[in-house]
């Protein structure tokens, strides 16, 4: 069984992942759309795809699409997400999966009135040290686990000034300011991609730039955003708290590893830096920090790469780590490039299975909410001087 896919966005991103859809022996023919469309005429005639569409419009209205998988701007997810579900196609999206709660709150609607897939594809679902960290809670080695943090650390100097420069044109200043604590995914979902908790409650503070190059500056900013750096703690049902940092003006290697994590129960610890990573319990230390490493699967110097900022290849090249289970992949993956550290692979065979078994996927519209949410919340937590706010949660997803 298969089905035809189109993919929203021909930007920096949807190409890594064009190439995967395409191979994936559960898809059949694939599309492109973008607003620039000789981007999306380029990403066709480079890989071989089925054609491209004048709009996104044109593609919902199309009986050749099946499903959708959109990668657009941050802040256009929510109301794309609508349109596809309305129109009758499965939907895959980008990070965030919205950035409000009514937003959030449309999408799992839509999916509970239509029946059809969502998925936001969030890739610290995969991050090796959530996987690994999902393992041992799932064994009971943590013990109790009381709290966790994680940290998605990308200055901006590492390769985003050049990726808003390409997204945003002439006005690219206006869109790099999106608020830190509005792309919360890859730290929140990490944490509780392995806990297994949710939110309930957040304090935040925000930290305002004052690099004074109009990023990060609210008379320009489209989203009246001077924060550049945000930390948000957060209480979670059941008893426990984790903390976030959400930095873009930060001293740290983030072309090494931009998220990392750590995790703290009652009988062991689990901590992740750069370079290393550690097992600890009451009786010593263990570094697992190959069982966490991915092995790059191309060099960054590739000539499919040539239109990405050297700061960000590593993020599009870096293979599975031994943590990592591939034995439910499609063997035709195992000589294509992955990223992220290893988790393309998993979150388009999760898509593409849901789909055509018609189950629910890992990080399904409630998952995401729980993703998602915190860091709306979080953030009107910053601009309120840290307020402590109740996070609403719309529920475990329903059984099949």
């Amino acid at each position: 069984m298969t089905f035809s896919l189109g993919i929203v966005g021909a930007g920096q991103f949807s190409g890594q992942f064009a190439t995967l859809f395409h191979a994936h022996p559960g898809v059949g023919d694939v599309y492109v759309t973008d607003l620039l469309p000789e981007r999306a005429e380029r990403l066709v005639a480079a890989q071989g795809l089925a054609g491209t569409f004048p709009s996104y419009e044109a593609m919902l209205e199309s009986k050749d699409v099946d499903a959708v998988a959109i990668f657009t701007q941050r802040w256009t997810h929510g109301p794309l997400v609508l349109q596809g579900l309305n129109a009758g196609k499965h939907v895959y999206s980008a990070v965030p999966m919205a950035i409000t709660e009514e937003e959030i709150a449309a999408v799992i609607d839509a999916v509970k009135a239509t029946g059809l897939t969502y998925m936001m594809g969030e890739t610290s679902q995969y991050n090796p040290a959530t996987v690994h960290a999902r393992n041992r809670i799932a064994e009971g080695a943590f013990g109790r686990v009381f709290y966790a943090e994680g940290d998605y650390v990308h200055d901006m100097d590492l390769g985003f000034y050049d990726a808003y420069r390409y997204s945003g044109g002439e006005t690219w200043k206006a869109t790099a300011s999106y608020p830190p604590l509005l792309y919360p995914t890859h730290s929140v979902g990490g944490v509780l991609g392995a806990w297994g908790t949710h939110a309930v409650s957040v304090s935040a503070i925000g930290v305002r730039d004052e690099r004074g190059d109009g990023v990060f500056d609210k008379k320009i900013s489209q989203f009246d955003n001077d924060f550049s750096n945000a930390t948000a703690l957060f209480e979670v049902a059941g008893g426990g708290s984790f903390r976030t940092n959400e930095f873009r003006r930060v001293g740290y290697p983030s072309h090494i590893r931009e998220s990392r994590f750590r995790f703290f129960g009652t009988e062991a610890s689990m901590e992740q830096l750069a370079t290393v990573a550690l097992w600890q319990d009451k009786n010593g230390v263990e570094d697992i920090s190959e069982l966490l490493e991915p092995k790059p699967t191309m060099a960054p110097d590739d000539p499919s790469l040539q239109h990405i900022a050297p700061e960000l290849r590593a993020a599009f090249t870096s293979g599975s780590a031994p943590v990592h289970d591939r034995s439910r992949l499609p063997r035709v993956f195992d000589r294509l490039h992955n990223g992220h550290e290893g988790s393309h692979h998993f979150l388009v065979d999760d898509f593409v299975t849901a789909v055509n078994t018609r189950t629910l996927p890992s990080v399904n519209a409630w998952v995401a909410a729980r993703y998602t949410l915190p860091g709306i919340m979080a953030h009107a937590s910053a601009l309120r001087d840290g307020a402590r706010l109740e996070i609403p949660d719309f529920g475990d997803a329903p059984e099949a």
